[in-house]
């Protein structure tokens, strides 16, 4: 039986950061990691060049009931001290609309500089170690391996993510850890996932992307909203707008089984209501077929797609439905698809300052594995890296 101080469960981006952060505390501290490498979601991040962080990292872009939280450890271990901590491993950062990157813009360069600060810091690592298992004994945790390896150690840090790309070795399993030990679970969904829809005009217009301004809306009430591309699929609703406006969405369909949960799509969000009719008219009276009324406005794709839709629909009917075109929701893409996670350990059952269990002394968490949700942007790197030095022991 190996005996060390802190154990972490999880070998991600809020793993490994609470791995150097206890160690530089001088703590003996162990990664646990179930997959036979470190980090791969990492390397996945940010389409391969890893979103770090924000340069405006606020509370607001997290889910409200994880607003306290985040400003609290933001407050402790925020943007500045984030990018002093790279850039004093050698990582040279640059900003791009607020999003900070790596000059190298290679995820595999922040992998490769925080694997260097591992080895430098002699924090060994237990590759495909899937814990089956924490118990709490005397002071002491015994965190157990499914083929039976023991761990004995002082402090843990459950930091094994969300469920969101299983594949990656995100797949749930430190939920149950953390429920074996008392700790109540806020039911994961996807987030920042496409939606099936099952609609006529997503079948004519599959493969095409348009700029539009959405509103997800369940029960009559607006949940979200949402500014940027919009992408017609073969299973329903892609796109930026799509996936920004999508957490609301699932939460809404996944964990409330709300069924009357609706897109409402403006097609055309840089004409106003009122001046797009008068363009349809204007048109109209020259003769021009409803195929072609939106040519120079919408991609030409649309020709077909119009002339099913509007039939022989009035200029103003035509305006409204570019402006206000509902489409209703099945449901969402599954973890393959989706980016983050929305749910996991409630924040109730933990300390707000240290992240440490309010149910278990010496039981830490950190990363996606907490009931955390940023927007795209590098909000949820941010909350990885700032919640593993907290957890750590900042």
């Amino acid at each position: 039986m190996l005996n060390i101080h802190t154990v972490v469960v999880g070998g991600g981006a809020a793993g490994i950061v609470a791995a150097i952060s206890s160690k530089r505390k001088g703590f003996p501290t162990l990664i646990c990691e179930k997959m036979p490498v470190l980090g791969k979601k990492i390397l996945a991040s940010g389409n391969g060049r890893c979103n770090l962080l924000n340069e405006d990292i606020r509370e607001l872009f997290y889910n409200s009931s994880a607003q306290a939280l985040t400003r609290s450890v933001f407050a402790k271990y925020g943007k500045e001290k984030m990018r002093t901590f790279f850039k004093e491993m050698g990582l040279e950062t640059y900003s791009e609309e607020g999003r900070i990157f790596p000059v190298t813009n290679q995820s595999s360069t922040v992998l490769k500089i925080l694997e260097m600060e591992l080895n430098r810091l002699a924090i060994p690592v237990e590759y495909n170690f899937s814990a089956d298992a924490i118990s709490y004994e005397k002071g002491k945790f015994l965190v157990r391996q499914k083929q039976g390896k023991t761990i004995q150690c002082e402090k843990v840090v459950i930091a094994g993510g969300g469920k969101s790309y299983p594949a990656l070795g995100s797949d749930g399993s430190c939920y149950e850890l953390a429920e074996k030990l008392g700790h109540g679970i806020i039911k994961p969904v996807p987030a920042a996932v496409p939606l099936d829809i099952k609609d006529r005009l997503c079948h004519l217009l599959q493969g095409q992307r348009i700029q539009a301004k959405i509103r997800a809306i369940a029960d009559g009430n607006i949940l979200s909203e949402a500014i940027g591309d919009l992408l017609f699929t073969k299973y329903g609703l892609s796109g930026t707008a799509v996936i920004d406006a999508s957490e609301a969405v699932s939460i809404a369909v996944n964990r409330d089984n709300k069924k009357n949960v609706c897109i409402s799509v403006d097609m055309v969000p840089f004409v106003e209501t009122g001046a797009l009719e008068n363009r349809i008219r204007e048109r109209t009276k020259k003769g021009i077929g409803v195929e072609d009324l939106m040519v120079g406005i919408l991609p030409n794709k649309f020709g077909r797609a119009l002339k099913e839709e509007m039939g022989s629909r009035s200029p103003e009917e035509m305006a409204k439905l570019l402006k206000n075109r509902m489409f209703k929701v099945l449901g969402t893409r599954g973890w393959n698809e989706a980016e983050f996670t929305s749910g996991g350990v409630d924040l109730k059952q933990v300390n707000e300052a240290t992240l440490e269990s309010r149910l278990v002394k010496g039981l830490y968490f950190a990363g996606e594995v907490l009931d955390v949700c940023g927007s795209r942007g590098g909000y949820n790197l941010a909350w990885a890296w700032a919640s593993g030095f907290v957890a750590g022991g900042l």
